[in-house]
């Protein structure tokens, strides 16, 4: 072996960043069908900003599972 181990899933300051968002953004755009549940959590994660890009793309903001 190289030395090298893979590193699973995405960090906890990457899902945290803008590139989450970002991340949250193409998976709207692509009209892929998130269930509230999906989108509560995004808000629980990212709160306002969340928020802003789903209504932006026409969805309605699912209560909050805070």
């Amino acid at each position: 072996m190289t030395g090298r181990h893979p590193r699973p899933g995405v960090s906890r300051q990457q899902r945290l960043s803008e590139e989450g968002l970002q991340r949250l953004e193409r998976q709207l755009t692509s009209s892929s069908g998130i269930s509230d549940a999906v989108l509560a959590q995004w808000i629980k994660r990212y709160g306002n900003a969340a928020r802003t890009l789903i209504r932006r793309h026409g969805r309605s903001c699912p209560v909050d599972m805070s």
